[in-house]
């Protein structure tokens, strides 16, 4: 770790990731998973002494300053607040920016808070063009380009390097994170798919099908990170947060080496790799940014949790109960996207993976020293990588 205190995720909460109809707000969301994390950090709501609040869009609330909004709903008046913004990155880039503030010294318990409700104040069309302005929006939103076909164009590019079935490999990803969505009572899209049923879905744009892309959702995500010096005894099993690593890159696909290569995704793991002082093939579990079915395959690429892509999937290597389960959660594709709740809930997520707290039916049985949690926002256009390590005294 640099040079610092160090950071442990003290308490992890999440709501469920859905399409909310019942009348409540983000404001409702954010409330129940603070007070559910701040339960689990057995940490008195008075010592929170810093809040970062992850959310992508103003439309999407309604607020155009949500952090100070939030702070007064929450009970902690007084504290500081920032507000994080980096597309589908939000949630990892409030994490990193409340573990370096927590590394200085001068935070002792920061709560991160990720939310949006990405699928209940807008219609499908008028988001679709939203999400385009976040890539380049004179180039991209305002002429129409979607997300979908930015996506599929660098995938297309990816498949020229790496031999990927597209049917099976792609449906792989999809009947494995839906089946894992099964399991989680917060997720959105818990499915049972056959392969058959996939490739006969509509093309939105090719390679992908309807069945390969991540619904729209609504939902937030808290942690708790806390000083080590000032954890309360009873929570020395809450794991670590070891290293954390971003980087960016070109915004138009166009002016990259490789459009197909995550390479902000690559720089990110590196540093944080390089931050915890170990290598990729050390990570036991990953929960990595899967917009897409194929965006998950680049993900595994390019932070190096595969030589061989084709033959781990294969050999189920990222299946439950392979050597590195991926999206044990479901992912994007099963749990839900609201946006700037996905990267403060990946981070949950693996947190109480580490302690041995996730749903039952998901929990590894054996839990590995290292994890991770990984977002991009754009085409992997800004990428944020946490590796977390569970506590030595578990």
């Amino acid at each position: 770790m640099s040079p610092g205190y160090q950071v442990i995720v003290s308490g992890a909460a999440l709501t469920p990731f859905n399409r909310r109809k019942d009348s409540s707000s983000f404001r409702d969301w954010t409330f129940a998973a603070f007070s559910e994390a701040l339960l689990k950090s057995d940490i008195d709501r008075n010592e929170i002494d810093a809040l970062f609040v992850a959310s992508e869009s103003d439309f999407f609330t309604l607020q155009l300053n949500p952090a100070s909004v939030i702070a007064s709903d929450l009970g902690i008046e007084g504290v500081s607040t920032v507000r994080v913004e980096g597309g589908g990155a939000s949630g990892q880039l409030a994490v990193h920016a409340a573990t370096r503030a927590i590394q200085s010294g001068h935070v002792k318990h920061a709560a991160v808070v990720g939310v949006d409700p990405s699928a209940s104040m807008l219609d499908s069309e008028t988001i679709k063009k939203l999400y385009g302005f976040s890539f380049d929006a004179w180039v991209d939103g305002m002429t129409g380009v979607s997300s979908t076909a930015l996506y599929a164009l660098s995938f297309q590019s990816f498949m020229q390097r790496i031999a990927i079935d597209e049917n099976r490999h792609l449906a792989q990803v999809t009947i494995q994170n839906r089946a894992n969505a099964l399991n989680n009572p917060n997720a959105h899209l818990g499915r049972g798919h056959s392969v058959d049923e996939i490739v006969e879905s509509p093309f939105i744009a090719s390679p992908y099908r309807r069945l390969h892309c991540s619904p729209l959702s609504d939902g937030a995500a808290v942690t708790i990170l806390s000083r080590s010096d000032s954890l309360p005894a009873s929570r020395k099993k809450a794991p670590i947060i070891v290293g954390i690593g971003g980087a960016s890159d070109a915004v138009h696909l166009g002016a990259r080496k490789d459009p197909g290569h995550f390479q902000a995704k690559q720089s990110a793991m590196l540093r944080a790799c390089a931050e915890a002082k170990i290598t990729p093939d050390c990570i036991g579990i990953a929960e990595v940014y899967d917009a897409y079915a194929g965006a998950q395959l680049q993900a595994i690429d390019a932070l190096g949790l595969s030589d061989d892509i084709c033959k781990d999937l294969d050999s189920n290597r990222f299946a439950p109960t392979g050597q590195c389960p991926i999206n044990l959660s479901g992912g994007l594709m099963g749990q839900g996207a609201p946006t700037g709740a996905i990267g403060v809930g990946q981070t949950a997520s693996i947190a109480l993976m580490l302690e041995g707290n996730y749903v039952p039916a998901l929990q590894p049985q054996t839990i590995p020293r290292y994890a991770i949690a990984d977002t991009h926002g754009g085409v992997c256009t800004t990428s944020a990588v946490t590796i977390l390590e569970k506590s030595v005294y578990v």
